[in-house]
């Protein structure tokens, strides 16, 4: 089944583009030119893919999408922008989004920015690992007696993990998804938090010096 792609754009002759583009790659490419379209068609299909122009008529992309995510649409999303400020970026990500590319857009960057955040998603809700279970929407990990108490970072790290499929995450990597850009990272503290998923997953975590973690499935 191919994967299918809500392209948010309101510069026509840009929209035309990308999903000239688009469907060349083998993508389903369905286009709208302003948010209350693209909100309606989220109600009607499910799609794999988001990719939102930020400055928009009538509500911005970051607005947008935080509506999809309180109303529970946790569909990866792509955020096309000519905005470059750290101010702007943090909105982003804390209203829910998973990368973005600034304009004017390299269409080759593009696709593989595509490809590699599909890879990663964990495409179930519920993910089991070894005797536990996993929700990847709330971010809550569960034994057989309830649920495991994680804290925040703690738990966003084993989705990160998670959606790396068993391949190495690079640090930086992790570190873009555990903390905003107005927050400082630290090494000490992500040890601390792979550390804490070790006391449940020992010998499912690896750190490969120097490079990033990895998960491994079938321990």
């Amino acid at each position: 089944m191919k994967t299918k792609i809500l392209l948010l754009e309101d510069d026509k002759l840009f929209n035309e583009t990308l999903q000239d583009f688009l469907e060349v790659e083998g993508f389903v490419v369905e286009c709208v030119l302003d948010p209350y379209s693209a909100l309606e068609l989220t109600y009607e299909n499910n799609y794999d893919l988001y990719l939102f122009d930020v400055n928009l008529p009538y509500e911005n992309g970051f607005e947008l999408l935080k509506k999809l995510r309180n109303s529970g649409d946790m569909t990866p999303t792509i955020f096309l922008t000519s905005r470059d400020d750290k101010v702007s970026l943090t909105q982003g990500f804390m209203h829910g989004g998973d990368d973005y590319l600034t304009k004017p857009v390299d269409l080759d960057e593009l696709l593989l920015r595509l490809f590699a955040l599909l890879r990663r998603q964990v495409r179930t809700q519920l993910v089991q690992v070894g005797t536990y279970q996993f929700d990847s929407v709330s971010k809550i990990l569960y034994d057989k007696d309830g649920y495991v108490e994680l804290s925040q970072k703690g738990a966003t790290l084993l989705l990160v993990l998670l959606e790396g499929q068993g391949n190495v995450v690079p640090i930086y990597q992790i570190k873009q998804r555990l903390w905003s850009s107005a927050e400082e990272s630290s090494d000490g503290a992500l040890r601390v938090y792979v550390t804490q998923l070790k006391k449940y997953f020992p010998t499912q975590i690896q750190n490969i010096r120097g490079v990033g973690y990895k998960m491994s499935f079938d321990a």
